[in-house]
């Protein structure tokens, strides 16, 4: 199992490296030169080509593309992504306490999914068919199929307006994670919850299962080692929510006026602040990488034939 974890972190390093180049590359194709950006940031009445240039000495825009990309990559990896072209701070000044925020929710939403997912898919598996099974399946596609900032207006409309039990916005307390957390769970857990049942549908039909009740093993352990098998597909699936809800909570957060990296994102959009994008960027691309390979990593430990498979 040591080597599998080892020959799989090594994978994902280039990986990262092609992530970092892209990244890069892709804010650089920018129309907007970024010395600009600064100058109308300080509100530079007048313009002038040779302020430009000057702010881009400055700013170290004058070097070549391979250095700037070079210099910029390793101070990436002390967590150094430069500095706010708005507001002057320090980007991970900026982006960390945002981020904090953002995993705290992501993380706390995604045990929330899992929990309904597996629940619900399991329960729709047993009862495959049935009125349960069908109901919960039509409700489930109802809910995902409305918008989320829909879903939210109303919920913050009858839990805080209405009955006033609830916060609208902020994150002061234990009660400002319930809207939030009960909107992302709506969006995924309807649809992941299906990936579990059909997991759930395709391992009962599997030879194990007869062979078991034909040896008169209890119900309940055939159901065990079913859902154990079946969440071996479903591992995968949860392990990637967690960057997707991570990179997705952009509506969510400024309805709610979370201090998270969706608002800051769209912020850091809307004034151009490229060294904020272009580490948020990163961060969500290699959540991907680091989860993906997480995921694979829990899926060898459960099962070792996948060990000899990289």
């Amino acid at each position: 199992m040591g080597m599998y974890i080892i020959r799989r972190m090594l994978l994902a390093v280039p990986l990262l490296w092609a992530i970092s180049l892209l990244t890069f590359i892709l804010i650089n194709l920018s129309p907007m030169d970024p010395a600009v950006v600064v100058l109308q940031a300080q509100g530079v009445p007048s313009i002038t080509d040779e302020l430009i240039e000057r702010t881009q000495q400055q700013l170290g825009l004058d070097q070549p593309f391979l250095v700037r990309y070079l210099n910029w990559m390793l101070d990436c990896l002390q967590l150094d992504f430069g500095n706010s072209y708005i507001t002057g701070q320090s980007v991970w000044a900026l982006i960390g306490p945002a981020f904090l925020n953002t995993l705290r929710l992501t993380l706390v939403s995604a045990v929330s999914i899992i929990a309904v997912s597996v629940l619900l898919g399991v329960l729709c598996a047993l009862q495959a068919g049935r009125v349960l099974d069908k109901s919960v399946r039509t409700l489930a596609f109802i809910l995902t199929a409305i918008p989320s900032y829909g879903l939210a207006a109303l919920l913050v409309w009858y839990f805080s307006v209405r009955l006033d039990l609830l916060p609208t916005s902020g994150m002061d307390s234990y009660r400002s994670y319930i809207l939030p957390v009960l909107i992302i769970t709506i969006s995924y857990a309807g649809l992941y919850f299906r990936n579990v049942r059909s997991s759930m549908l395709s391992n009962m039909n599997k030879d194990y299962v007869l062979y078991g009740r034909a040896s008169g093993l209890p119900e309940r352990v055939i159901t065990m080692h079913i859902l154990r098998n079946s969440l071996q597909v479903a591992i995968s699936i949860f392990c990637m929510a967690i960057p997707i809800i991570l990179g997705s909570t952009v509506v969510v957060e400024n309805v709610f006026a979370w201090p998270g990296l969706g608002s800051l994102s769209i912020r850091a959009i809307l004034s151009r602040d490229f060294p904020v994008i272009q580490a948020y960027v990163l961060i969500l691309a290699v959540s991907f990488v680091i989860f993906n390979a997480i995921s694979d990593m829990i899926n060898a430990a459960m099962n070792p034939k996948l060990r000899n498979g990289l």
